[in-house]
Order: structure tokens, then C-alpha cells, then sequence
């Protein structure tokens, strides 16, 4: 899949079969589109081709939107869409300009103008263009001027893919990964920097990876004590440039980044040492690499149990026994 974030300079699409979306989540909903997109364009024996936007259309054109979560960020949303076989994914900049154009401007100036689409498929709902006027019957109205066939996706369709969008991100806020990992498709992850804590997970004999969630958008689970996977990843482009050598040195400490390695994880404000700030931290079982500045992706397999205020350590220390024991029996 090619991924293209200049929209000035785009190739020449054969035959371009395109859709348009935010596609969060790339859950089972997005999927039946994406499947038929790839289809329509094997039969006419032309390019898939999937526009997205970022920013998220909503923190241009909404002030109602204080604090917007995703499902996923752009960066895995690209890694989704690959593992589908897109043949293009085209990341529009959405600004003021570009949510003001009058509807037909887009049409012509960036649809047409930049795709020079063979086929478009489209929600019967979708809306576009300055006090979002145009929509499908402007697009049914243009195809023979602008020499395109238009494709309807059933509203029977979009509306699962709204309420499976919905029902995910309550899921994933609520701890029911269960039922997020089951519409998603595949299981929920998110990333975040290691970063230094207080090491009192060292002292109880359960060090962990404390996590900086480098994307304030990204959507989070709930408090609580999860079985997950985590893949260490390497260092920060910045970091990386300024301690090439010294990466170098350690390469040989840090895992390739296909190694998946169990572990469980905790969120929450840890209640029984009175914690006072929300923490994602992973102990990562049988592992005693250095990973300060690493990136740690982290796979949500199950959740586990709500956090609890123990009366004391020994006690928090006999409940993590048993949450790794549980844990190793789901990973």
C-alpha cells in the first residue's frame, strides 16, 4: 500500500476506485466497505484507493468537541489498512480552508481534479463542502459530466458501522474488551514511551514499564488489571538520532520488535499506595531489559479485574500472584 500525505503531488490513479472516511477503529463494519472497494476495483481492473483526513474532521468543523477519542491514531490506522491490501491510502490535511470550500469546488478542484475517479462509492448520507452541502444526489447529478460511476454503500451498512464505532469506544472506556476486541475484528493495542515511575513495582518483585501515552486522542481502557502482549519497539526518532551510538551499544539488550512477550497490565490511580495520577503500567513477565525510551506496544487480551485498595502490600502482593497466574492461563 502506498501512503500519500501530499496531495499536491499524487500519481496518476489507474482507473481509481475511491471511498471516503474517518475509517476509526478499521473495525468489522469498515471491512465489509474496504472488501467491497478492493473488489470493484480488481473487476475493472483498476487501483483501491481509501481518502482519510487529519486532523480528525471533527476538531475543525465542531466546537462542541473539547476532547476527541480515537479508536486508533493515523499511524495505526495506516498499519490496518496495509494488512488489507488498499492499494492507495491518501491522507488529506483538513483545515479551515478545505471544511469552507463550497461544495462543488471540492468535487471538481479535489475530487475529480486529483483522483480522476473511475468509480466512487459512498454513503447515501455522506456530506461535503462549506456548511457540509453537497452530498450524494450532487455526486449522482455530476457523474456523467465528470464521467464516473457511483456506488451507494447500503444504509443498513453505515448504520453498523456508526453504531459499532460507538459501542467499541464505550466497551474499550468501560473494560469490556471482550466485546471491543470482538467487533474491531482483531485485538485492541495502544503504544506509549517507557518512562521512569517510582520503582515500587521493583521492590514487590513486579518491576513495570510505566507508560507516556505519546497521543492525547488516542482512546485509552479502563481502570483496571489486564491480561496483554507487549512488543517493545525501538526508540524515538529524536532519541535515537542524538544516542545513535549509544543504541548501538545496547541493541543487543532490546528484543526484535516481532517478539511478543506476555505480561498483564495495570490502569488506574494504584489505591493502595495512594496514588494520585491516573498510571498504565505493564509488567512484562521473565523480562529484565532496560527499555527506558522505548516505545512498548501494548495487545489488550482480557480484562481481568477492577482496581482494588488493599489493606497493604503484602496483600496487593498476593492478589498480583494471582492476577499473573490468570494471566498466563488467557495469554
Amino acid at each position: 500500500m502506498q501512503v500519500h500525505h501530499d496531495i499536491e503531488n499524487l500519481p496518476a490513479f489507474r482507473n481509481a476506485v475511491v471511498t471516503i472516511g474517518t475509517f476509526d477503529g478499521v473495525h468489522m463494519g469498515h471491512r465489509q466497505v474496504i472488501n467491497r472497494l478492493i473488489s470493484e476495483a480488481k473487476a475493472v481492473h483498476g487501483e483501491s484507493v481509501i481518502i482519510t483526513f487529519h486532523p480528525h474532521p471533527r476538531k475543525i468543523v465542531s466546537s462542541a468537541i473539547l476532547g476527541i477519542r480515537l479508536i486508533n491514531t493515523l499511524e495505526e490506522k495506516t498499519g490496518l489498512l496495509r494488512e488489507l491490501g488498499i492499494d492507495h491510502l491518501v491522507v488529506a490535511p483538513f483545515t479551515d480552508a478545505f471544511a469552507n470550500q463550497p461544495a462543488e469546488d471540492y468535487l471538481a478542484n479535489f475530487l475529480i481534479g486529483k483522483f480522476h475517479p473511475h468509480t466512487i462509492i459512498i454513503g447515501y448520507d455522506h456530506r461535503f463542502g462549506r456548511d457540509r452541502l453537497g452530498d450524494y444526489r450532487l455526486l449522482e447529478k455530476k457523474a456523467a459530466e465528470y464521467r464516473y460511476q457511483l456506488k451507494e454503500i447500503p444504509k443498513h451498512v453505515l448504520e453498523n458501522i456508526s453504531i459499532s464505532s460507538t459501542n467499541i469506544r464505550e466497551a474499550i472506556l468501560h473494560s469490556n474488551i471482550a466485546t471491543a476486541n470482538k467487533l474491531l475484528g482483531y485485538d485492541f493495542f495502544f503504544s506509549g514511551e517507557v518512562v521512569h515511575g517510582n520503582k515500587l513495582g521493583r521492590k514487590l518483585g513486579y518491576p513495570t514499564a510505566n507508560l507516556k501515552i505519546m497521543n492525547d486522542e488516542k482512546l485509552i481502557p479502563g481502570n483496571g488489571i489486564y491480561a496483554v502482549y507487549a512488543e517493545v519497539r525501538s526508540q524515538k526518532s529524536e532519541v535515537g538520532k542524538e544516542n545513535s551510538e549509544k543504541q548501538d551499544q545496547t541493541s543487543d539488550l532490546i528484543p526484535q520488535t516481532s517478539s511478543l512477550l506476555k505480561g498483564m497490565m495495570s490502569i488506574g490511580f494504584r489505591p493502595t499506595v495512594d496514588g494520585k495520577k491516573r498510571v498504565a503500567e505493564v509488567n512484562i513477565f521473565d523480562f529484565d531489559k532496560q527499555i527506558y525510551g522505548h516505545t512498548l506496544k501494548v495487545t489488550v487480551k482480557k480484562y481481568l479485574r477492577e482496581e482494588i485498595k488493599f489493606d497493604g502490600l503484602e496483600a496487593l502482593v498476593r492478589q498480583i500472584d494471582q492476577d499473573k497466574i490468570e494471566s498466563l492461563k488467557v495469554l
